[in-house]
């Protein structure tokens, strides 16, 4: 009897039901300039132009239980010394994968591509303009503190509603040239998030610094142009900050009213390992997911902390964690060395009825007032002092003086004008004001 021809052994495996071998495919990632640091999923993995094979499994639909597939989601960071750090998500995901008897179930994530490109920004120029912050040391003089409500008018502007593709938070602008801040843990692996002005305007908005340690991460409205430079908000470092002063949180909780204001004091100021490196400041005021990035403010209209986390817990309320403005400052300070020398001022007065001497009462110089109404949220200088910004009143001394106006985007507007005493008058820009570009030095 003729013995039977014995079928090749890949052919009796594929009729036994083996799984077909996955073949390998090659995931690329380049840069310009090249010669970048990659890390995958914060590994360090090699330098642009980067290559690295992966099963293929990671790059198609998996057919079968046994085949490799990706079980997580997976970010690139590409950094180079001098140009801004960018994290892209590579993958997109989860899916759902199960069987035809139900048996086998389980979720996947698959590469977008298998090539991707990044242009990486100088830092120069993308950290543009100007931050402002109260000294670090403590401050003994008195400051007025202003009602809430006035408070809510004068920081609201800056706050913004950020969006990313499955999450959303919220920011506030610390420079009049569009730099954001906000949470880490809303910014990591997006490209760009969606800013929503209180106005209603939306704009979008680059990641341009996320911090390894610190929940903290700096995002870019670029397009500007054209628009009057945005408001920003004054920093407080934690050495001015009291265990019981009143503070106020701007953020967007939830599903709730955007641009909502929750009020409480300061609970509690210090190191938290719990909450994560940096100094915090603990508050009751009510903080819920969606505040995520934006401002906890002191009566002043002075940021002191970045609303983060607050205590989930069964039975527990009213615990809220900030990151503190100091930790922020640590990290603006690495693209504004100058906020020391510069910025670093006592902050300006509040626009509302204030004037640029203190003499005593029985001694007060004859004054009128001076009413800003545009263009709103310029910045004013008087006789070579930052004051506030428009809208603002001022009461000042009745003589002449040189007022400046900057929104950063246009050439500063330079005007004298004579303030008589007991007088009220609305300060007008000539015609010519704003008509250039500004120029700033290299």
């Amino acid at each position: 009897m003729a013995s039977r021809p014995k079928l090749p052994l890949i052919a009796t495996l594929v009729l036994l039901g083996y799984p077909r071998i996955a073949l390998a495919d090659k995931l690329t990632i380049t840069s310009n300039p090249p010669g970048a640091t990659v890390q995958l999923d914060g590994v360090a993995a090699g330098t642009t132009p980067f290559e690295k094979d992966f099963p293929g499994g990671y790059f198609h639909k998996t057919h079968t239980a046994f085949g490799k597939h990706l079980e997580n989601s997976m970010v690139v960071r590409i950094s180079l010394p001098g140009y801004v750090t960018k994290e892209v998500k590579l993958t997109y995901g989860p899916m759902d994968w199960h069987s035809l008897n139900g048996r086998n179930r389980f979720e996947y994530w698959l590469f977008k591509s298998s090539h991707f490109h990044v242009d990486l920004q100088p830092i120069t120029e993308a950290f543009t303009g100007s931050i402002t912050a109260k000294s670090e040391e403590p401050d003994a003089s008195v400051q007025r503190e202003l009602p809430p409500e006035e408070v809510v008018r004068q920081t609201k502007p800056s706050v913004v509603f950020l969006r990313g593709l499955d999450k959303s938070g919220s920011g506030f602008f610390v420079t009049t040239t569009g730099i954001i801040v906000t949470n880490a843990h809303l910014a990591r692996g997006e490209e760009t998030l969606s800013a929503q002005l209180s106005t209603g305007q939306k704009l979008e908005a680059k990641v341009v610094y996320i911090d390894d340690d610190l929940d903290i991460a700096l995002v870019k409205v670029e397009d500007l142009s054209g628009k009057t430079a945005s408001p920003r908000l004054a920093l407080c470092s934690s050495s001015n900050v009291h265990q019981g002063e009143t503070v106020m949180a701007i953020g967007n909780p939830g599903e709730a009213m955007p641009f909502s204001v929750t009020q409480g004091i300061v609970s509690a100021i210090g190191e938290f390992p719990n909450a994560g490196p940096g100094t915090w400041i603990q508050t009751d005021a009510p903080i819920n997911p969606g505040n995520s990035g934006g401002p906890l403010l002191n009566l002043r209209g002075e940021v002191i902390g970045i609303n983060t986390q607050k205590l989930a817990l069964k039975n527990v309320s009213g615990i809220g964690f900030a990151l503190s403005a100091s930790d922020l400052l640590k990290v603006l300070r690495r693209f504004y060395p100058a906020a020391t020398s510069r910025a670093e001022r006592p902050p300006a007065p509040s626009p509302s009825m204030e004037t640029l001497t203190s003499p005593s009462p029985a001694a007060e110089p004859p004054s009128g007032t001076l009413v800003f109404k545009e263009p709103e949220g310029a910045e004013i200088s008087v006789d070579g002092t930052d004051v506030g910004y428009i809208p603002a009143t001022l009461k000042l001394k009745a003589a002449k003086h040189i007022i400046v106006l900057k929104d950063h985007v246009h050439a500063d507007c330079i005007q004298a004008i004579t303030v008589l005493r007991d007088s009220e008058v609305t300060f007008k820009p000539r015609v010519d004001c704003f008509a250039g570009p500004a120029i700033h030095p290299p």
